[in-house]
């Protein structure tokens, strides 16, 4: 002990590590913290108001890391504490998603004292064999940064550079918080520097010589085409790839994931593109180019409609995070960002093809319809006309996933899906975490299309976004169960069947009273009337829509996609 008290004596302005800590989350732009009390966690909770931290609670710990992620991507950033062994692996789910999806989430979790865990003692939320560490190694392999703060000495390195790592390479971090360590003392005259989140430069001769390489083959091209994709996004891009649209001229497409990168309503949109599962016209206007610009890549299979890409290497050129390859020259540890604004600095004008127009125009089969019927071939058009600016847009993996692809957004539109990693339940968490992004940045609204199967998994954060007095609209497909999976497997397997709720109830038993209202629609006049209806269009009180569609209809890209990995499985 004296030991430390002659450690702390030697501190210019002693801080206890939580406050630290709190205070470093609170500098990079995090609001609010997702997760759930546990005892090991439960002194550190204590710290947050003192830090300006808001404290959530969710109802558990899987939809707090869905939220967390949700919030991220709205926030640019995002955090969440659980209690060691039982609370820290029900998250995992999640974390991996954020993982595999480039999310920028902090995972906080509060351990049993340091002693305790050298002693090895057979303490609740052990496996009871003295291993402390087996949940810590769970955890790296979706982690690109683990700090275990077990020593006051290195804690306060650690923290930084865990949400220096967070933030540059937009992949969650792990960091333990024993009970013991959260009032220990660190030197908190280092938060009178900011944690530096500046990308590494690239060397600056590399980078010439690769903008050069590009300007050659770019200028000689007859007809490129730019193709925008998710780690635009993530990596945080956006500027250089509106720059590189707006000087270019060129026709601009987005992925599935990489809708939201581009401003929709600009002149050089060309709308969607996905393999076979494009837009009208788009597939035809990418694949025919002799140059394709595709910034931040996720060919995957749900991104690329079943791997039905038709673009070949010899005429690309990929932009990533950590490298850039010209057709087939890999250019390994320099980032897109100082290449792809070198690249717009340097640019002389352009062969530009024509850019395909795309609208939110019903489909002819639909505009002289008379069946009332929501079908997907009507619905994504008419959801195109409804939004508004700035509007945060979530889909959940299924039929609304594949269907927003047919929705040309307006300017400022951020989208959320998880097409890669596609767990179920997910979008009910995120949009619960966007929601709360979207109340902080203020004036926005958020909207969820998510499926009755799929929510039924989350549907308890509901009870959060009441209890956080948080107001998204959100709808719920009623199409009788799992769509995309009887479209791969098993059509009338009872597998695929869900038991029916009543979701426009569900809000008043999590105890909503005059701050929730409830719809059932199941014609298309009752959900253009909802649609046109101001009073339902201000975000003031959460809004949940019972949306009726046949069981049996999915986006034409869903149907393809299930096709495909039905064939893929069966091999």
């Amino acid at each position: 002990m004296a030991s430390t008290d002659i450690a702390t004596r030697e501190l210019n302005n002693p801080m206890d590590v939580a406050e630290y800590l709190f205070r470093r989350l609170h500098e990079v732009g995090i609001r609010s913290l997702h997760g759930l009390p546990g005892d090991y966690n439960l002194a550190a909770l204590d710290y947050l108001p003192k830090c300006g931290l808001n404290w959530v609670g969710n109802c558990n710990e899987l939809n707090a890391g869905y939220a967390a992620d949700g919030y991220a991507r709205v926030n640019g950033i995002g955090a969440l504490v659980t209690t060691f062994g039982v609370g820290e692996l029900s998250a995992l789910n999640a974390i991996a998603g954020s993982y595999s999806e480039f999310v920028p989430v902090i995972h906080i979790v509060g351990q049993p004292t340091t002693q305790s865990q050298k002693d090895g003692m057979l303490l609740h939320h052990t496996l009871g064999n003295g291993d402390f560490n087996v949940f810590t190694k769970m955890s790296a392999g979706i982690s690109c940064y683990v700090a275990n703060l077990n020593n006051p000495h290195d804690a306060a390195t650690l923290i930084d550079s865990a949400i220096r790592e967070c933030w540059i390479r937009s992949r969650p971090v792990y960091i333990t918080l024993p009970t013991d360590i959260v009032a220990a003392k660190v030197n908190g005259d280092r938060l009178k520097t900011p944690i530096d989140l500046s990308l590494p430069q690239n060397d600056p001769e590399k980078e010439d010589y690769v903008v050069d390489v590009v300007l050659k083959y770019l200028h000689a091209a007859k007809n490129p085409v730019i193709l925008v994709d998710a780690c635009a996004i993530r990596h945080r891009a956006l500027e250089e790839v509106r720059d590189l649209v707006e000087k270019s001229g060129l026709p601009t497409f987005v992925t599935p994931m990489g809708k939201g990168a581009v401003n929709e309503s600009h002149k050089n949109f060309g709308g969607v593109y996905a393999g076979n599962g494009s837009n009208a016209g788009v597939s035809e206007a990418v694949e025919s180019s002799d140059l394709i610009l595709s910034v931040g890549a996720i060919k995957s299979d749900f991104n690329t409609t079943g791997f039905t890409y038709r673009i070949g290497q010899l005429n690309t050129i990929d932009f990533h995070s950590t490298f850039v390859r010209v057709r087939y020259s890999e250019y390994p540890d320099i980032n897109m960002k100082g290449v792809l604004r070198k690249v717009v600095q340097r640019m002389n004008t352009l062969n530009a093809a024509p850019i395909p127009p795309i609208t939110n125009r019903l489909p002819e089969s639909e505009q002289n319809s008379t069946d009332p019927t929501i079908t997907h071939n009507w619905l994504w058009s008419v959801v195109g006309q409804w939004l508004r600016e700035k509007d945060i847009i979530l889909t959940e993996t299924g039929t609304a996933n594949f269907g927003i692809w047919e929705t040309r957004f307006p300017a400022n539109v951020t989208a959320i899906s998880q097409v890669l990693w596609g767990s179920i339940g997910y979008s009910m968490g995120a949009c619960q975490g966007a929601a709360l992004a979207a109340k902080e940045q203020k004036n926005r609204r958020t909207i969820l299309f998510i499926g009755d199967g799929s929510i039924q998994l989350t549907v308890q954060e509901l009870s959060t976004i009441l209890k956080n007095k948080l107001n998204p609209i959100v709808f719920v497909i009623c199409n009788e169960g799992y769509t995309i999976e009887r479209y791969i497997h098993g059509w009338d397997a009872e597998y695929n069947d869900i038991q029916p709720w009543q979701f426009a109830n569900i809000p008043t038993v999590f105890g909503a009273k005059d701050n929730y209202q409830g719809y059932r629609i199941k014609t298309r006049d009752e959900l253009t009337k909802l649609f046109a209806d101001e009073e339902f269009n201000v975000s003031d009180k959460l809004r949940l829509v019972e949306l009726y569609m046949p069981r049996d209809d999915a986006p034409a890209a869903l149907k393809l996609t299930a096709v495909a990995a039905a064939e893929r499985n069966s091999k």
